[in-house]
């Protein structure tokens, strides 16, 4: 089933093309009990509001201050053909911390805990156990296996787990839940390597990831880094109420 969304062009807040919430309790089923209005409800009796009636200033506090709309509001284009993405579109960076850290760990602790070894294609890596996220990678490690022309901008991953905040930010980084990987650097493109600032205009895009890659991931509910305006072409992270085919 289809469960990536086209992204439209608008360049601001798109209501109507947002994704709906319900999609988190689709995808989190084992945290998630359901939607009660604008409340997220757990199922260990704890809620979480989806707004928090920030007003934000800028497109940067958009991303320092996520809440759950903010974090759902720019739909992913997953399995559709590759291309440079309009400014500020950025779907999946917005990452509320809280509620990623009740479902993988708010600890480097907490998130060891729950990492499991997965075999990516020889090289043992660290990943979230947790929302099948590990089961994950290693699907797409499956299915990139029966084509060996694309070994090459698979390996070596430049890395899976690391606890740290996004360089020059204060958000916290996938990596630091266990549930994003970074493929071969040498194939890869990010554009603060360029010298711009964030949310600068005329950002260049630049990839060199086949689109099979890509796909493959997005399948299995993973969002690509290429797919932003602030591109990260190495970049994979498991977010199933974005991705999935």
């Amino acid at each position: 089933m289809r469960r990536g969304l086209i992204l439209g062009a608008c360049l601001g807040v798109c209501a109507s093309a947002q994704v709906s919430p319900t999609r988190l309790v689709t995808a989190y089923p084992a945290f998630l009990a359901r939607l009660d209005g604008n409340t997220l409800l757990w199922k260990d009796d704890t809620s979480m509001p989806l707004t928090a009636g920030r007003v934000f200033t800028s497109p940067a506090d958009r991303l320092d201050h996520p809440d759950l709309r903010e974090l759902l509001r720019q739909p992913y284009p997953a399995c559709t053909p590759l291309h440079a993405p309009a400014y500020a579109q950025d779907p999946g960076r917005a990452r509320p911390a809280v509620f990623f850290g009740k479902m993988y760990g708010s600890s480097p602790a907490a998130v060891k805990a729950k990492l499991v070894v997965v075999n990516w294609f020889g090289q043992p890596l660290m990943f979230s156990r947790v929302n099948g996220a590990a089961d994950a990678l290693r699907a797409v490690e499956h299915e990139l296996t029966a084509q060996p022309a694309l070994r090459k901008y698979l390996t070596p991953s430049a890395g899976t787990y690391l606890w740290r905040v996004v360089a020059g930010s204060t958000r916290q980084s996938a990596h630091s839940w266990g549930i994003a990987i970074d493929l071969n650097t040498r194939y890869s493109a990010y554009w603060e390597w360029s010298g711009y600032r964030e949310f600068q205009h005329g950002i260049p895009y630049a990839n060199r990831v086949p689109q099979a890659v890509v796909w493959a991931f997005e399948r299995h509910g993973f969002v690509w880094g290429g797919r932003w305006y602030h591109s990260d072409t190495m970049h994979f992270e498991y977010r199933p109420e974005l991705s999935g085919c």
